[in-house]
């Protein structure tokens, strides 16, 4: 952990991408169908106004009986567009192009039984092609022109005449031209409000895009690293059984047999050897190339007892403090990935703090908290800026980097976050927190927090 300010960054963790350009694609058209569904609750309440305000307040004789059962048409759609958003969250292209059909097949109706092509209102289907044109793939929208241009065709030549007063109708008191001006700002208000709303569900979607892509990129190149893992475990084995014996020869030499100070070094070279063998055995176990699986029962103090005694052992550190607050203990799950991952961390502590590293395990909020302190130079601000991400380190060696990366993948796949901030009286802190459901050796109703 190398130098920086005091800054603080988190890793999110969420479930694996899948099929990123169908998740964001989903997401985007459940919005813009929302959307929707909105504005055709301003349609009807427009259209209610509208209605009330032209027979009632200009007694203008209108077909209300017709008008008013396509009004409840348009109402109960709207109504079962709710429902279908609640079922599911998956919304197609053809669902959005069928909804304005919809909207276009009830702004036709309205228009006949009020004098078609002669009604201001008439330059609304402009709103329903502007929407087609954001929403919609280019064959649907080009679909929607020729089905609004064949409408406001035929209400030119089929429509049921709408009284008005004759006398100066285009002057700016009539009628119609007030109308035709409601009519304009209607449009011009619900494009700019709407086209803005959607255009932000565009973006929302592509950036959400662009990170499950990010994700993909990056459990890609964690399979590529496992696989030279598992292949460069293979490779060394032979090596290392063939060293293992050698070192066994020369322990019964007599002219090493005879040298107590040969007989430590060899003993303290086998020791290496077996720590050795130990981590390939691991990365192997990981791969699960080995006998047995890699995730095992056992309970939370049990298993950090046992990680720590054997972090201890291969490592030296001045002083390693463990402050274990976990009880009662609990029954879980733990994977050989998630051992590494706190290996890696203190790793990483102890290189950038050799003379004294923290781990501090605790359970809160119904997750439990592994946090690696130590009293090093900190982090760096471009390290905290690019936190989680390969090849971020300060080690100054190829290669460097992959612990914190390592770490905030395997804490995602358990649905977990890895934090990393600077302290204040200096050092670093690293949290890795997990939700105690995804691990947890409970019945489905026991309180886990």
């Amino acid at each position: 952990m190398a130098g920086g300010n005091d800054v603080a960054v988190r890793k999110e963790g969420h479930a694996r991408p899948g099929k990123p350009a169908a998740a964001a694609g989903h997401a985007a058209g459940h919005k813009n169908m929302l959307q929707l569904i909105q504005l055709r609750w301003l349609a009807v309440i427009g259209q209610v106004t509208t209605i009330a305000v032209v027979s009632v307040g200009l007694g203008i004789q209108l077909p209300l009986p017709q008008m008013l059962a396509v009004l409840a048409c348009l109402i109960a759609f709207n109504i079962a567009g709710h429902l279908r958003l609640h079922k599911s969250s998956a919304v197609t292209d053809r669902e959005l192009f069928f909804a304005l059909l919809v909207d276009v097949g009830s702004l036709t109706a309205q228009l006949y039984f009020t004098g078609g092509t002669a009604n201001p209102f008439a330059f609304l289907y402009l709103l329903q092609v502007i929407l087609g044109a954001v929403l919609l793939k280019r064959r649907f929208t080009w679909t929607i022109v020729a089905v609004t241009s064949l409408c406001l065709a035929g209400l030119s030549l089929y429509s049921l005449p709408l009284a008005r007063p004759p006398e100066g109708w285009f002057s700016i008191t009539s009628l119609y031209v007030q109308g035709l001006l409601l009519c304009f700002v209607l449009n011009a208000g619900l494009l700019v409000f709407f086209v803005n709303r959607i255009t932000e569900n565009k973006r929302a979607s592509d950036a959400m895009l662009a990170d499950l892509r990010q994700r993909a990129a990056e459990e890609e190149h964690i399979v590529r690293m496992g696989l030279l893992a598992s292949g460069a475990a293979h490779e060394l084995g032979t090596p290392m059984a063939t060293m293992s014996v050698i070192l066994g020869d020369w322990k019964r030499m007599p002219e090493f047999a005879e040298d107590p100070d040969l007989q430590e070094e060899i003993a303290v070279m086998e020791a290496q050897l077996q720590r050795c063998k130990k981590i390939v055995s691991g990365i192997l176990l990981s791969a699960g190339e080995a006998r047995g699986e890699s995730s095992a029962r056992t309970t939370i103090n049990t298993f950090l007892n046992d990680l720590v005694r054997e972090w201890r052992a291969g490592r030296n550190v001045a002083s390693f403090s463990f402050d274990n607050h976990i009880d009662p203990d609990l029954p879980v799950v733990f994977d050989s990935a998630l051992k590494q991952t706190i290996f890696n961390l203190l790793d990483n502590a102890s290189e950038a703090s050799p003379d004294w590293v923290c781990l501090d395990a605790r359970r809160k909020d119904g997750r439990l908290a592994f946090t690696v302190t130590d009293r090093g130079p900190g982090f760096a601000p471009e390290m905290l800026a690019q936190f989680g991400k390969p090849y971020q380190s300060s080690k100054g060696r190829p290669g460097g980097g992959l612990g914190l990366f390592l770490a905030v993948n395997v804490s995602r796949t358990l649905g977990g976050t890895v934090a990393a901030r600077n302290r204040v009286e200096g050092g670093a802190e690293v949290e890795l927190s997990l939700p105690l459901t995804a691990i947890a050796l409970v019945p489905e109703n026991a309180d886990v927090r």
